[in-house]
């Protein structure tokens, strides 16, 4: 194999969405040298639940790694080995870290019906009891979801409908943290990882910890979750069984890692405080460090643990943004019933954003809302769904497209308005990443919508694992914090057209008052199904 341009070696980063991993060749300097990913699949559940194979998972991170080799990489210069993550999942393993069952997804919802017996009480403001909620908003920032889509929903639904399962399990560990005890055989979580178990003080930033009443409110055992370290520690080495599968050398390092909206963050290059990205994968967040802890109920928006030491940042997600491409493409114009094969996915988006743009701004009135999973933020309602609203006689393919895209970036304005109202000051610019930030007309869309100057990265697809590898270079000492927004460069800025500016408006105000109508309509229409 040929030897890697950098003779100061590279970090492999590991990058793992709910489609699959992403593996990335990074340099010490942030270049990405070369990268690939492999499909994995989803297991969606008639009764909510949503689960996917740890097994699946490493399996394809060795076959994504080994084509980074089979481009003439030399894993033996491999420095470091550091992982990102879906947020939210839950693996219960045994004493030696096997997975007991299929991992439990950020998407599941069995778990809902548990929550309202953790957080309620005599006296209840939105659904939490007052006392329960000013602890736990007080020393997490945030209290467990009603909807049900985080670990202690996870674990009661264990608790309650696998008993067995819940009993044989020694730990229960998130994505990132089950990788990381693959790579180097130690099980532990950062601080950022373990948030949204809600379990944490996270009152002072450098001294978070387990809290014995919040592990009570919760109904978790302390011994069945894993000690906590940061994201730019160093937590072991690459074993040797490891190290063989996936082509390493020996003595590779093994850093701490970052679910993966932290990751997005540093990838994206914003890391100074109130300088804000949004994301665009299969969910979709918009987010920015901050320098303080702060809670706002109303709006869903909180400080939790950034991946950075001594940080927090703005937590929010919205859940299906990217997802609801996959499935317009999957479902409705390319089903796979038909005869005639789909398109290649890169191909399939390219012709998506054709179509598109042979409608004018505002899709002629169709109207998106986006909410295939329910929705967590600005407003946490895991019953409300997608529809298409206002389809006439003439409408075609192409304004679908046009009002999926658009309907993702009317739900990315909803979440804009709660994330300034958070932080007090309007953005100026906002840095676009994640695979629909390498749609351009996606971009201009967003920057039409929200009114906000749009900034393209370069290789907006990659920027969790540039987080990530950017948090181990971080760990060695080979780069600052103050050098990550210049080895991150913008390839392309989109400016709000004001042309657009009414017509957006009207359909800003359309999705406001079909948020109001399915948070009323679709429950009923859910039980009847």
């Amino acid at each position: 194999m040929r030897r890697m341009s950098s003779p100061q070696g590279a970090v492999l980063a590991i990058d793992l969405g709910t489609s699959g991993p992403k593996v990335a060749l990074v340099s010490t300097t942030g270049q990405v040298l070369a990268h690939a990913s492999e499909p994995t699949e989803l297991h969606l559940l008639a009764d909510g639940g949503a689960e996917q194979d740890p097994k699946d998972w490493w399996r394809a991170i060795v076959a994504a790694t080994r084509r980074l080799w089979a481009q003439g990489f030399d894993g033996e210069q491999v420095l470091a080995v550091c992982v990102t993550a879906q947020w939210a999942g839950t693996v219960a393993v045994d004493r030696a870290g096997t997975p007991l069952h299929r991992a439990i997804s950020w998407l599941d919802t069995r778990g809902a019906r548990y929550v309202p017996a953790l957080v309620g009480g005599p006296v209840r403001l939105q659904g939490y009891s007052v006392g329960k909620l000013a602890t736990w908003i007080g020393r997490t920032g945030g209290i467990p979801s009603l909807g049900g889509k985080e670990p202690v929903a996870h674990l009661q639904f264990l608790r309650h409908e696998r008993p067995q399962l819940w009993q044989e399990a020694h730990m229960f560990l998130e994505p990132k943290d089950w990788l990381n005890h693959k790579l180097c055989g130690r099980m532990c979580a950062t601080v950022d990882s373990i948030a949204l178990h809600w379990v944490t003080d996270n009152r002072q930033i450098d001294r978070i910890g387990y809290d014995d009443k919040l592990l009570a409110m919760a109904q978790l055992e302390r011994a069945r979750l894993p000690e906590l370290v940061r994201a730019t520690d160093e937590i072991g080495v690459v074993t040797p069984a490891a190290a063989a599968e996936l082509g390493l050398g020996a003595s590779v390092k093994v850093f701490g890692g970052t679910p993966d909206v932290q990751s997005a963050a540093v990838g994206s290059g914003a890391v100074a405080d109130f300088a804000p990205h949004l994301y665009l994968g299969t969910s979709s967040w918009l987010s920015c460090h901050v320098p303080w802890k702060r809670t706002d109920m109303v709006r869903n928006v909180a400080s939790l643990p950034s991946a950075l030491p001594g940080r927090y940042f703005a937590a929010n997600a919205q859940e299906t943004a990217g997802a609801c491409l996959t499935w317009l493409r999957d479902h409705v114009l390319w089903p796979r019933d038909l005869a005639d094969a789909p398109p290649a996915p890169a191909d399939a988006f390219a012709r998506i954003d054709q179509l598109a743009l042979s409608v004018s701004p505002g899709a002629d009135g169709v109207v998106f809302t986006p909410w295939l999973f329910g929705e967590r933020c600005p407003v946490a309602n895991p019953h409300v769904r997608a529809s298409f609203v206002n389809l006439s006689a003439q409408t075609t393919r192409a304004h679908l497209c046009r009002a999926v895209l658009e309907g993702v970036a009317l739900n990315s304005r909803w979440l804009l308005g709660a994330v300034e109202h958070f932080v007090r000051r309007p953005f100026e610019e906002v840095r676009m990443i994640g695979g629909g930030a390498a749609s351009a007309l996606w971009c201009q869309i967003h920057a039409d919508v929200l009114g906000r100057p749009m900034a393209q990265v370069a290789e907006p697809v990659l920027c969790n694992a540039r987080g990530a590898a950017f948090l181990a270079l971080l760990g060695l000492g080979r780069v600052s914090l103050a050098d990550i927004p210049q080895l991150v460069p913008v390839v392309a800025r989109f400016t709000p057209r004001p042309e657009h500016a009414a017509r957006y408006d009207e359909a800003f105000a359309a999705h406001r008052a079909l948020w109001k109508l399915s948070a009323r309509l679709h429950p009923r229409l859910s039980r009847r199904s």
